[in-house]
């Protein structure tokens, strides 16, 4: 069944609510598909009663009825919102005296935390114990590339985004570098706003070796300015992508025999936990990286704290449980 044919079981205007997001605002395919279960939820659960009779009270109801057929708090969130979002457009339209969905608060997803490697974790990964020295271009590159990650915190948009050096052209405008003689990389972050990030040692002579190597990419697209100012390449000579970057670290991860799924933004997570475990900067890692609001970085403290608790448990003697 396509879109079009299973929008023609809701009501009209909500049918019409989602042809604007489509046509108008260029929503994605994946968020229409979700706001139309969301819509289809709230047609359901109140069938038969007028849209513009739907009341606060209307609204509350649907939410607990969706919460008591399991669907989980984020779902509720993204149901509210959609809710919200169709009632501003069409209400309008109608004359409603107000939004009903507007006053309800969503309920309040559980905050995850990062998943963060340990520190003997990290090494193992980057140390590559048991296997041999890098060898090839490849294995040259991707050490390089993790290294930077786990050393500067940088997202994965901003590793990808690296140049050699920083270019303004006509073709071309660096949106990060790096900066070897400084031991640092410039990067433009969430909200385009620039940082300045340190490079450690180990992540500098990493990158000193691939660079060693990377002509021999470049080389296959000498006319393509991007591709001959990325700092990381692809084996064909392109910017290396988000999924090459993820498919290679987590293939090292299995050759390191790490027991946990490593992501790119892993390393992100465990050089901000790392750092706070060491230097308890909270204001120091947030500038590292690039997070507006502390509250963010906060999310650290706890992780950091969970560490710390199960340390505690694991070796204070009025910790642990008796067996009975």
């Amino acid at each position: 069944m396509t879109r079009a044919e299973s929008n023609n079981s809701l009501p009209t205007p909500m049918q019409n609510w989602l042809r604007h997001l489509h046509d108008s605002q260029r929503y994605s395919s994946h968020t229409l598909d979700a706001y139309q279960r969301d819509l289809k939820h709230l047609a359901r659960i109140h069938e038969g009663v007028p849209l513009e009779t739907l009341t606060e009270n209307h609204i509350r109801t649907a939410l607990t009825t969706l919460h008591r057929e399991q669907l989980q708090a984020r779902s509720l969130a993204r149901a509210l919102a959609a809710w919200r979002g169709f009632f501003q457009w069409w209400g309008p339209q109608v004359n409603l005296s107000h939004n009903p969905a507007a006053a309800i608060r969503a309920p309040k997803a559980p905050q995850n935390l990062p998943k963060a490697l340990s520190v003997e974790q990290a090494q193992q990964l980057l140390d590559r114990p048991g296997l041999p020295p890098a060898q090839t271009a490849v294995e040259f590159r991707d050490q390089a590339m993790f290294e930077v990650l786990y050393s500067s915190g940088l997202r994965l948009s901003e590793l990808i985004g690296l140049d050699t050096h920083y270019i303004k052209q006509a073709n071309h405008t660096s949106s990060g570098w790096l900066e070897l003689d400084e031991a640092q990389l410039t990067v433009y972050g969430k909200g385009r706003k620039t940082r300045v990030v340190p490079l450690g040692r180990l992540a500098q002579e990493a990158v000193k070796q691939w660079l060693k190597h990377r002509p021999a990419f470049a080389q296959h697209h000498l006319n393509d300015a991007d591709a001959q100012a990325a700092l990381f390449l692809g084996v064909r000579g392109k910017r290396i992508s988000a999924r090459v970057v993820q498919k290679q670290l987590q293939e090292l991860s299995v050759k390191a025999n790490l027991p946990v799924h490593v992501h790119p933004h892993s390393l992100r997570h465990s050089f901000a936990s790392h750092l706070l475990q060491s230097a308890h900067d909270l204001r120091a890692v947030q500038e590292l990286l690039g997070h507006a609001n502390i509250s963010t970085t906060q999310i650290y403290t706890r992780l950091d704290y969970q560490h710390l608790a199960s340390v505690y448990d694991q070796a204070h003697p009025r910790a642990r449980r008796q067996k009975g």
